[in-house]
């Protein structure tokens, strides 16, 4: 039961639109220039990527308007630095894996700490310190509902899991549509279609278990209800077991490393529109933007413009405010529907209000998070303490009494007579209002992949799963498909019945 309410970060790939590859090639020449819109986990790994299949003799230019990193940020409170973003990654994320051991970074220590559910009244379930006693109470109030969860979980990781073995053979897939068909069949793709309580009552899971411990995990990790579509609340849950991990010193010295290692040109700009240019036989693109300084403010210098062979948007095209346009697409490009939900994480350096969650005396509160139910009213969505980004081989974690960091999530900011409920007092406040992931039922359907040749949109995958390893799979796959089309090897996109295919290989 351990670590259900650490962040999931996972992320899966979405597509739609197919168009016949005529790319500016002469003779199977490589593209001389390719651009990249975003510099976070997906945008960074895209570079990656894409440097490794086209070599060393393309340009890749990675435009970024803030930090690099993206979703994946620290704060600093007395000197030391947290995650303030995208903090947990599930040991079966083999690309996040990869990057760590590549790029010579190192695993953050991990510090134990209970964790218990809060209904806004009372703890209704409270890990201690004997796990034979956690399952007893487990299935003492909700039956065998957690094994049956636990079953379905693993199922669709286990399909899930294919990804890695299909990208490790080259191929690639031109939508998100296409890529669950391959993974798990018509299964995984109803699974985004109908919300993770409707598919969990039908396994036999409780509406008691789904309201009490489910409800959490969605919370504290995607902010939203139940309703939340199956395919995504199975990530969220995978996420929300034990073999949890960090990156030592931030998740995002992946970003900067991965952006190294690709040898890529940042270019701190705001991209305000991409269009299309004739070249002879076919097309490039063409990258208008604008110089920003290092707080993301235009400084006022002239815009400027580039073209390129291949683009890749790795920024999400639904966000308000991207400020980036298409122009001179005909047809025009389909509109990117939905909306991303705002989830605020406060980082408070002080003292938990311990009496308000029914703890007269702070020593005696056991637990370093707690995850919240759906009730009206309940103006939180997890607490948790956290560890700084650098652990010392002395550090232990607060004891309740003490002052603590804490990162609590929530829909709005805490106004301070939140605050005071929480906490007894504190030192300061640092609230991020991230944008952090799809609104899920927002958008009609999954987004496209491929918007035109050689323009790809790799945030589509978020609209099945949101997460860090989601974006690194994606990023594998763009680089994949981009590729694979650039050289006409079509043969390597959306294969069928890729694991017997697979199996006959070896």
């Amino acid at each position: 039961m351990s670590g259900w309410w650490c962040s999931c970060i996972l992320t899966l790939t979405c597509l739609s639109a197919v168009v016949e590859s005529n790319s500016a090639q002469v003779d199977s020449a490589p593209p001389s220039k390719i651009a990249i819109v975003g510099a976070g986990i997906g945008g960074t790994a895209t570079a990656h990527f894409l440097r490794q299949h086209f070599g060393p003799e393309v340009r890749i230019d990675v435009y970024e308007k803030a930090t690099v990193g993206g979703r994946l940020a620290t704060v600093t409170v007395n000197h030391q630095e947290y995650e303030s973003g995208g903090s947990i990654i599930h040991s079966l994320n083999l690309h996040m894996q990869d990057f760590v051991k590549q790029l010579g970074l190192k695993y953050r220590k991990s510090v134990a700490g209970k964790t218990a559910v809060f209904n806004g009244e009372e703890f209704i379930l409270e890990e201690t310190d004997w796990y034979l006693l956690d399952l007893f109470r487990l299935w003492w109030r909700y039956g065998f509902s957690f094994i049956r969860l636990q079953m379905w979980v693993e199922e669709v990781m286990e399909k899930f899991m294919r990804i890695y073995k299909y990208q490790a053979h080259g191929y690639a897939f031109s939508s998100v549509e296409e890529l669950l068909q391959s993974l798990g069949g018509s299964a995984f793709i109803n699974m985004t279609r109908r919300s993770v309580s409707e598919s969990l009552l039908e396994l036999g899971v409780s509406q008691r278990f789904i309201d009490e411990v489910v409800a959490g995990v969605m919370r504290v990790n995607y902010g939203q209800s139940v309703s939340i579509p199956a395919f995504v609340g199975a990530v969220s849950l995978a996420g929300a077991q034990a073999n949890l991990w960090a990156v030592e010193g931030g998740n995002k010295l992946v970003c900067s490393g991965l952006l190294n290692a690709a040898k890529a040109n940042l270019i701190k700009a705001k991209v305000t529109t991409i269009s299309p240019q004739a070249a002879g036989d076919a097309f490039q693109y063409r990258l208008s933007y604008s110089p920003v300084d290092e707080k993301g403010t235009e400084e006022g210098a002239a815009a400027a413009a580039e073209l390129y062979d291949i683009v890749v948007v790795a920024t999400p095209l639904q966000v308000n405010g991207t400020g980036l346009s298409f122009e001179g697409f005909d047809p025009p490009l389909p509109e990117i529907g939905g909306s991303y939900h705002h989830t605020v994480a406060s980082i408070v350096h002080g003292y938990l209000n311990c009496s308000y969650f029914g703890f007269a005396d702070p020593k005696l509160f056991p637990f370093a998070s707690v995850l919240t139910t759906d009730t009206p009213g309940l103006f939180f969505n997890s607490a948790a303490s956290i560890c700084p980004v650098n652990i010392s081989a002395a550090f232990r974690r607060k004891q309740p009494q003490e002052a603590a960091v804490w990162k609590v999530f929530s829909q709005q900011p805490l106004d301070k007579k939140e605050l005071k409920k929480l906490f007894k007092s504190y030192y300061s406040v640092q609230a991020t209002d991230w944008q952090a992931y799809p609104q899920y039922g927002t958008a009609p359907g999954l987004p496209p992949l491929l918007l035109h040749d050689g323009l790809y949109y790799l945030n589509g995958v978020e609209w099945a799963a949101s997460a860090m390893e989601m974006s690194a799979m994606a990023a594998k796959n763009i680089a994949l498909l981009a590729y694979h089309r650039w050289n006409r090897q079509l043969e390597m996109i959306d294969q069928k019945d890729l694991v017997h295919k697979i199996k006959t290989e070896l």
